[in-house]
């Protein structure tokens, strides 16, 4: 009890100094104390709630028939939306400020709102190794009930809140990607509600050309309904190694060379500074040494990066157990490092023990409160971008990133792209072994201006073939959009479906240029 009423007494305090300072000064120079005495009880709230209610959901089997009656409420908006004219485009109803991109869409007041209100599992069947869920199903979700019975997702994206439609539409990856690709190469099939209002199912073998082209178009070829994802028996730890790597050239041949290794289940790198990182690759095994057992994702641990940094400065190689579910969400509690810039007393033991049972606070709710002031400060003066390059351009993507943007620390994922169509694939024929870099961070080279270092990283990125990833800020103008991205087969399914009256360009949806 204790705690709770301290911290009762301190919103007391706060809602005072607020009176007398007012909210956006607050908001602004102390944002800490808004989203320690609010965001946290109010995201705790959130994720007891929807864990019930998921739980309750599944235990009683109603999703499947909620399920069908939901996707004729769907078709009959967008149905209404076409007897009325069409007069604008169409987006799903969601708030904007539910997503975990960071990006604002203003789009949501314009566009007509379709409320989709999806967000079960549907079916899992062993038998098969499919699940079948709707599109606002979160990871968080997904592990809690797969983990429980056994199985997993081959490619599991990191943050709790992350959802399949987001996944799906937009694009995720983990460190098992080197051996199954991003998450919507373990998909096998989508529905969706087209823009006329039918239903459609599309899989590698029927209508193929939509099932390809759905991949990081953002909505903009219809509405997903479902989808069926493939899942894969699951074995209760990880077993991880920590390897410290020190020279550009060292960290780049051994990630490389792990990632090259399908005996690895997983394969990630922290790159602390250019010449120095921490390469971790794990298997899942059933089996545990207890003396080495971490379990990473109780509140009072260590936040993982800092953790992984300690084998950096102590200069030692490490084995750990992990559980699998902590391991599957080892940096949500600090958002990867971005926390720190948010509560930078929260790896602090005391916090932990007192506070990290709240932690993290919902990154939606961050959002909502961050007021237009503050948005534009981050939008200067912060990176979150993850850039797709291919792995043997490692060391000069590395480079580049230092001299643009000096962002650290640095997450490295390695991922197979298969020739497939759609909008992402490599340049040639045969499947190539390519990375995410990942920057999340305030910029620390100097006289950083967003647009102008933003256009050179996006430019580098482009002259190797490399993608941006469409959650974050894009400022490429539409020819260099279409440049990095195949067009190809999505502006063919564009006019065949009559999405340019229904739905607005990929690029007029995410792009900087386009959106102002």
């Amino acid at each position: 009890m204790e705690p709770a009423v301290s911290l009762a007494v301190c919103a007391l305090l706060f809602l005072l100094w607020v009176r007398v300072k007012g909210l956006e000064f607050v908001l602004i120079h102390q944002r800490w104390v808004f989203v320690c005495l609010f965001l946290l009880p109010l995201s705790l709230i959130f994720d007891i709630y929807y864990y019930v209610r998921a739980w309750v959901v599944f235990k009683l089997s109603s999703a499947p028939r909620l399920h069908e009656q939901r996707v004729r409420d769907i078709q009959k908006q967008v149905r209404e939306w076409k007897e009325q004219g069409s007069k604008t485009f169409m987006c799903t109803g969601r708030p904007g400020w539910l997503t975990v991109s960071l990006r604002v869409g203003k789009y949501k007041k314009t566009h007509k709102n379709i409320m989709i209100n999806l967000m079960d599992i549907l079916e899992v069947d062993t038998k098969k190794q499919i699940v079948r869920v709707e599109p606002l199903v979160s990871m968080g979700q997904v592990t809690a009930l797969l983990n429980s019975i056994g199985w997993t997702l081959p490619v599991l994206p990191e943050l709790d809140d992350l959802t399949v439609g987001g996944l799906i539409m937009g694009t995720g990856i983990e460190s098992s990607s080197h051996k199954y690709g991003l998450f919507q190469h373990i998909c096998t099939a989508y529905e969706l509600i087209l823009a006329d209002g039918s239903f459609v199912r599309c899989t590698p073998s029927e209508n193929s050309d939509l099932f390809y082209a759905v991949p990081w178009s953002c909505g903009t070829l219809g509405f997903l309904v479902a989808a069926e994802i493939r899942i894969i028996p699951a074995k209760k730890y990880v077993k991880l190694r920590f390897e410290p790597v020190r020279g550009l050239e060292a960290i780049c041949e051994k990630f490389t060379h792990e990632s090259q290794r399908l005996e690895n289940h997983f394969v990630e790198g922290l790159l602390y500074s250019l010449d120095e990182a921490v390469i971790m690759t794990g298997v899942m095994t059933d089996d545990v040494e207890p003396s080495k057992l971490n379990s990473i994702g109780n509140y009072y641990k260590p936040w993982f990066f800092k953790h992984v940094e300690n084998y950096l400065k102590t200069n030692r190689e490490g084995l750990e157990y992990i559980p699998l579910r902590h391991y599957y969400h080892r940096h949500t509690r600090s958002i990867f490092w971005e926390l720190q810039d948010i509560i930078p007393f929260g790896n602090n033991p005391i916090f932990r023990y007192l506070f990290g049972w709240m932690v993290p606070p919902k990154i939606s709710l961050l959002k909502l409160t961050q007021g237009e002031t503050l948005r534009k400060l981050y939008e200067q003066h912060h990176v979150v971008q993850d850039m797709l390059v291919p792995m043997k351009c490692l060391p000069q993507a590395l480079r580049t990133f230092q001299n643009d943007i000096h962002v650290y620390p640095i997450w490295l994922c390695p991922f197979i792209l298969p020739s497939q169509p759609g909008l992402v694939h490599p340049k040639g024929d045969e499947t190539e072994l390519y990375v995410d870099i990942g920057a999340y961070g305030e910029p620390r080279v100097k006289h950083f201006e967003a647009r102008s270092c933003m256009r050179q990283l996006e430019k580098f990125v482009r002259s190797v073939h490399g993608f941006q990833m469409l959650y974050a800020d894009c400022y490429m103008n539409r020819e260099e959009f279409w440049e990095m991205f195949d067009g190809s087969l999505y502006h063919k399914l564009r006019k065949q479906l009559g999405c340019q009256d229904a739905f607005p360009e990929v690029y007029d949806k995410i792009c900087k240029a386009a959106r102002h």
